[in-house]
């Protein structure tokens, strides 16, 4: 027998399996605090719980991990994130009642778009704070890949750029001090902070302002390149 011979008789049934899902941790900034994406359940195991939008994987739709994670986004909240990252994956006997469950689960700091559920098998699309996912116990181990999230998400807002993406196009250097801030849970000094993004270049000017307590302020967008940079210290406090 060749491999060919052996592949076309192979049945993938034969072995049991794993149930193999995708989760997202999408975080925003709006209404001048941090938001969480959730959904509301429509089906058992845990109907009525919220929990993070994912799925199972489809062998007949995903052709990557990737893939899988954006179509079940799309469908649970109408939600396309420009960039997605693999934060981690986890499995046990124990984190689905259905059996032994596999999740690979991704995260992505995007600005803040409406939500709605596009499926039947989620009852409520919405964005909340950080304080109010701190108290709610979500569907399966929901609330522990919340936490991994939350604090990948605070290490990279001490050497990076990267809250700037939870920010409308445009944004003042203000607006962009005030989410690294709420992200890494502590006050920045303002001009320690403008001198580390002026030496970096990582903002463009756009020539317009925005009217701000006091006097007009300068409006910027971030450089295509500002998502790879790393500064070479931690931003100060």
């Amino acid at each position: 027998m060749n491999e060919q011979e052996y592949l076309a008789k192979y049945d993938k049934n034969a072995y049991l399996s794993p149930l193999v899902t995708v989760d997202g941790v999408l975080f925003t900034y709006h209404e001048e605090t941090l938001k969480v994406l959730i959904v509301e359940r429509a089906n058992y195991p845990n109907k009525g719980m919220w929990g993070l939008p994912g799925g199972f994987i489809d062998e007949t739709q995903d052709k990557t991990l990737e893939h899988a994670i954006l179509r079940k986004l799309k469908e649970k909240t109408g939600i396309i994130p420009p960039y997605i990252e693999q934060l981690c994956t986890i499995g046990n006997d124990s984190r689905d009642k259905r059996g032994w469950s596999v999740t690979v689960c991704y995260t992505a700091l995007i600005a803040y778009q409406a939500c709605q559920h596009n499926i039947d098998s989620v009852e409520s699309a919405k964005w909340v704070t950080i304080d109010e996912i701190e108290n709610m116990p979500l569907a399966f181990d929901h609330n522990e890949l919340y936490r991994q999230a939350r604090e990948r998400l605070k290490q990279k807002s001490l050497y990076s750029i990267v809250p700037g993406f939870a920010l409308p196009d445009v944004f003042t250097l203000t607006e962009l001090q005030r989410v690294h801030e709420v992200l890494i849970g502590k006050t920045l000094q303002k001009k320690s902070f403008r001198r580390r993004l002026e030496q970096a270049d990582l903002l463009i000017d756009t020539g317009e302002k925005r009217q701000e307590t006091g006097r007009p302020a300068n409006l910027y967008r971030l450089k295509p390149e500002s998502a790879d940079y790393r500064f070479i210290r931690n931003l100060e406090f």
